[in-house]
């Protein structure tokens, strides 16, 4: 990973925190996107510290407002001349509605549109910076969910695992379309499931939700074992040619039907795409 440069968002803790200190370990220079600065200056001095000399940055942002998600994804396009590695990780899971300042139900704002906003907001530092690859954390949770083209942002129906699993869907539906798109430029897209780790996800979402996720932390693996496939498909010479694909323990595994529904991708696409504002 020596002389290559990896965004990734969601790396003050948990499993993003363990990818980006083993990338910059390993000669990666680690761009962050957080949202915390007392946790983006802790992560930031831990990686000057442990790889020092890689001009490791931060850029704060709340990925929960598309605003936001094209202003540091656009901030980032200018200031670096390559990105080799996109790790998109941020995400969490609410324990009731909330709706952001764009109309959008939080769950589906930050766990897809953020992934969305900010690959496209990259997409062409990306291409100019071939081979490259997009890195999208994913979850099992997709495995019961399904869209609902006609309420995705929950407003006939919320259930906190209900949108966190669709969201998570989503992730994947996203990542099938992206690498359509991308077939040819050298730059590939690939999702995972990291399994269920103990980190302070949940810890926030409040209600039952919270001590639920925190009762089920005790049977979690760690996070550096959550880690090691958003590792592997950064820079494994294995997955070099591969594309589209869902991984679980750095292997590739079959999606749920609903999750290998291109027609769903491509309208997930175009719906996501008149959201934010963008061309799809």
């Amino acid at each position: 990973m020596k002389g290559k440069t990896v965004v990734i968002t969601g790396a003050t803790s948990g499993i993003g925190e363990i990818a980006a200190k083993r990338l910059a370990q390993m000669g990666a220079r680690i761009v962050l996107i957080a949202r915390d600065k007392t946790r983006g200056e802790a992560t930031l001095a831990t990686l000057l510290e442990r790889a020092p000399g890689l001009a490791h940055a931060v850029h704060y942002a709340d990925l929960a407002r598309i605003s936001e998600m094209k202003r540091v994804a656009a901030e980032i396009a200018r200031k670096e001349p390559r990105i080799d590695v996109l790790i998109n990780n941020a995400g969490a899971m609410f324990a009731s509605r909330r709706v952001t300042e764009d109309g959008l139900e939080f769950t589906f704002a930050l766990n897809h549109m953020a992934y969305f906003v900010i690959t496209e907001g990259l997409r062409q530092r990306l291409l100019d910076s071939a081979p490259a690859r997009i890195v999208n954390v994913a979850s099992a949770a997709h495995q019961h969910a399904r869209l609902d083209f006609g309420d995705l942002q929950s407003v006939k129906s919320f259930g906190a695992m209900k949108s966190y699993g669709r969201s998570k869907l989503c992730n994947i539906l996203f990542t099938r379309e992206l690498a359509r798109r991308l077939h040819g430029t050298g730059v590939s897209a690939n999702c995972l499931h990291p399994g269920f780790v103990a980190t302070r996800f949940g810890d926030q979402s409040g209600g039952m939700i919270s001590r639920f996720v925190g009762l089920a932390k005790l049977f979690a693996i760690s996070p550096k074992q959550g880690a090691e496939t958003i590792i592997y498909l950064a820079t494994s010479t294995a997955v070099t040619e591969t594309t589209g694909e869902y991984f679980y323990k750095c292997r590739p595994i079959t999606p749920s039907q609903a999750a290998r529904d291109d027609r769903a991708a491509l309208l997930l696409w175009e719906r996501s795409a008149a959201l934010a504002g963008l061309h799809a």
